[in-house]
């Protein structure tokens, strides 16, 4: 029936990817068609809220989009680190090795690369972080359709990796792309933390709790010119992985299974929506080799290439790491290339890094999305090509790696753990 199929359609690691391509088709549409007006309509529609004289918030769409909604991805994030630095793959060390050294080079690489390109240019040297992060839903996405050319281990690599990315731009942001700061509203904020705090040592279990201390704590946070989206990792640290007094029952775990689907199939491709948007009346094929674009995707083509495959092999020759299990070098070079989709983090990042440049903001605005949809693009063929002519992985192996992956971790002293 149409309703099962759809269902399994949710289940495919590609279905995410192929929501992302639509949204982004769209936004394409409504900027290049007579539709652009329903578009900006929709971008720039103002929406506040007001909470007595004291809270008040007015926000076009766009930002509710890009402040709100993501702080909720970015939520859902949290929760996926804390519980894989506790009780998954980045819990030990031989496993953070190699997707940890493998995603410093993937964040230094492109960045030099950028740097290099922008040398001179000081409003377009904010952008230099565009090009270190990695799309997960993407990349897992083409992983996923070159199907028995891949091991089970690469998608473990990959998943770790992007975590590592991941946690990798939280910090970018944190440090980077805050704007003048609010003495008064930190200071709340830093009650909002520490009431977060209280309420996981008092080990109190209900999820509610914590949801409404998390809003206070994105409203102040929002105000104090630190990037709203850190409230959600914030909020996520503190929510309680294990419950002493029903083992079978992780509140981490749970609200952690309750927001994936609301991010993945709406979260994103909203923001997909309201930022891939770009208008070309006006721009040619040659405005993509200007140097913010070309930095971007020689950042992402080129530099999470060299960086991830780079640093990976070097790690390997080293003895610091071992490769993925059944994966050859063909394997890991295809991945590395995987991680040159860098489009929902980026997107994200480049509306922080020139949102406040002045009168070329709407420039640098449009140009640097040019280089990451080009850039995402050419690195997401480019890796499947690879992958697609590795040899097929035997499948028996295939299995025994799946297997292992869905084996639940061993979970020492997690009483202990919040």
């Amino acid at each position: 029936t149409m309703t099962s199929a759809f269902k399994d359609f949710l289940k495919k690691d590609s279905s995410v990817g192929i929501l992302l391509m639509i949204a982004t088709g769209l936004a394409m549409l409504f900027a290049n068609t007579p539709l652009n007006a329903i578009y900006d309509f929709f971008l720039e529609t103002p929406f506040e809220i007001r909470l007595g004289r004291q809270i008040h918030i007015a926000k076009p769409m766009l930002l509710w989009i890009n402040d709100g909604l993501m702080a909720i991805f970015f939520l859902l994030i949290g929760l996926e680190v804390k519980r894989e630095v506790l009780i998954g793959q980045l819990s030990s060390r031989a496993q953070i090795a190699l997707p940890g050294i493998a995603a410093l080079g993937g964040m230094l690489a492109p960045a030099i690369i950028y740097v290099i390109i922008n040398a001179g240019d000081t409003v377009a040297l904010n952008g230099w972080a565009i090009p270190a992060a990695t799309d997960i839903a993407f990349a897992l996405g083409i992983l996923a359709l070159a199907g028995n050319r891949v091991p089970a281990s690469l998608k473990i690599f990959l998943l770790a990796l992007a975590i590592m990315d991941d946690l990798g731009a939280i910090v970018i942001i944190a440090l980077f792309y805050s704007g003048d700061l609010s003495t008064s509203s930190l200071i709340l904020a830093a009650f909002c933390l520490l009431a977060l705090v209280i309420l996981n040592r008092l080990k109190v279990m209900q999820i509610t709790p914590y949801m409404w201390v998390g809003a206070l704590l994105w409203i102040f946070v929002l105000k104090s010119g630190v990037h709203a989206t850190l409230a959600g990792v914030a909020l996520a640290f503190a929510i309680p992985l294990k419950n002493p007094r029903d083992p079978d029952h992780s509140p981490l775990e749970y609200l952690e299974r309750e927001l994936e689907p609301g991010v993945r199939f709406l979260i994103l491709p909203v923001f997909a929506f309201a930022n891939a948007g770009i208008p070309f009346a006006g721009m040619s094929f040659g405005d993509l080799f200007h140097a913010v674009p070309l930095g971007i995707m020689l950042g992402l083509i080129v530099g999470k290439l060299v960086g991830v495959y780079g640093f990976s092999i070097a790690a390997v020759k080293m003895g610091l790491a071992q490769m993925p299990k059944g994966a050859s070098g063909q394997h890991l070079f295809g991945v590395a290339a995987l991680c040159g989709v860098g489009f929902t983090m980026s997107l994200f990042i480049g509306g922080l890094a020139f949102e406040h440049t002045g009168g070329d903001a709407e420039t640098y605005l449009l140009t640097h999305r040019m280089g990451i949809l080009a850039g995402s693009l050419i690195a997401g063929i480019a890796g499947y090509l690879i992958l697609k002519l590795a040899a097929p992985v035997d499948t028996e192996q295939a299995v025994t790696a799946e297997a292992d992956r869905q084996a639940p971790a061993p979970r020492p002293n997690l009483e202990a753990q919040s």
